[in-house]
């Protein structure tokens, strides 16, 4: 069975509530009435509830109907949903005032509702920039106990399913931060790790921590950094497979690491890439995308207490689509870690 394909049975056996904030966007409707169709996920939209019937009328959508239709601007549960905020951020200087006007905010809003315990997930950026997704997370669901850091992990599918575990291969970090410290390192590769087989059903994820160094064939503070972070992420998750550092074609060419790491049970088999730091992470996925015809889903957030997932602008309602159901993985995974 193909991943998506797999993702989306596991979803739809057991549909999670996902809301999604930008509910009078095109694209996320048109996703928002496929998905209540194939019974994927139970959805709500954010946003004038005249105005997304009038849409869906518009583009013909038959099962909008079903969604639940919440508008930021006149919910009568807003008073619920400040009083939360309030709590969470007067420490930080916010004011009830305040707290009032940002629930007005459907991205404030699906968090809070995440938090309230009234959703289990988020999926947003089809129209807003990825700060603007990402700041109420970290404000008011934050990142899950013993991790202090959020990460974006990219799922490649390869046509050669003799690449990574069987043509799929998990690169991170790609979206979210820019110059890690050897914890915040060590971190993204656990969290990679355990992405890779508990939401894309990795049997044996051998996860490489990437350098311009492999064992010590370059004497540099940012080698040090992937050295230090690898000790730190074996101690985090002895039982798993992790090792660094690895050059990239240490990491997945079992000639080249016969010479260059013989000793190391991820070399030449790697089939999570952890990169040092957000630049290389980002470069090497559209890379590998563009010139290696390979498809990336993602990014696919890590690291917080509930999933919250951002898109691309210029994503498709397939990627919608497949971004919920992943998402309804990723809250089927929270529960049953709980």
């Amino acid at each position: 069975m193909e991943l998506i394909e797999s993702v989306i049975k596991r979803a739809q056996a057991n549909p999670q509530r996902i809301v999604l904030a930008e509910g009078t966007e095109e694209r996320t409707l048109k996703a928002a009435d496929q998905i209540i169709a194939q019974g994927i996920a139970k959805i709500t939209l954010l946003g004038n509830k005249q105005e997304i019937e009038g849409l869906a009328a518009q583009f013909g959508l038959k099962n909008i109907s079903k969604a639940t239709i919440i508008d930021p601007a006149n919910n009568p549960n807003s008073k619920t949903y400040s009083d939360l905020l309030f709590k969470l951020r007067q420490k930080k200087g916010m004011t009830e005032e305040q707290a009032i006007e940002k629930v007005k905010d459907p991205l404030y809003l699906a968090c809070l509702m995440i938090k309230n315990g009234d959703a289990d997930g988020e999926v947003a950026g089809a129209r807003n920039f990825t700060g603007d997704v990402l700041r109420p997370a970290f404000q008011i669901v934050k990142t899950r106990p013993g991790i202090g850091v959020v990460s974006g992990c990219f799922i490649m599918i390869f046509k050669d399913k003799s690449i990574g575990y069987n043509g799929l291969m998990l690169f991170a970090d790609c979206a979210a931060t820019p110059n890690p410290d050897a914890d915040q390192l060590a971190q993204i590769a656990v969290c990679s790790g355990q992405t890779a087989k508990n939401i894309y059903g990795f049997e044996d994820p051998r996860v490489a921590i990437l350098s311009f160094s492999t064992k010590g064939s370059a004497k540099h503070e940012m080698v040090d950094k992937v050295i230090e972070a690898t000790e730190k992420a074996k101690a985090m998750a002895p039982d798993m497979k992790i090792d660094g550092e690895l050059q990239a074609d240490a990491a997945i060419v079992p000639s080249v690491a016969k010479s260059k790491a013989p000793n190391s049970e991820v070399a030449g088999t790697a089939n999570v890439l952890v990169f040092p730091e957000l630049e290389a992470g980002n470069i090497g996925y559209k890379l590998v995308q563009r010139l290696a015809g390979a498809e990336a889903i993602g990014p696919l957030l890590q690291g917080l207490a509930a999933p919250i997932n951002d898109l691309s602008r210029g994503c498709s309602v397939d990627d919608i689509v497949k971004m919920v159901a992943i998402t309804v993985n990723q809250a089927i995974e929270a529960k049953n870690n709980n």
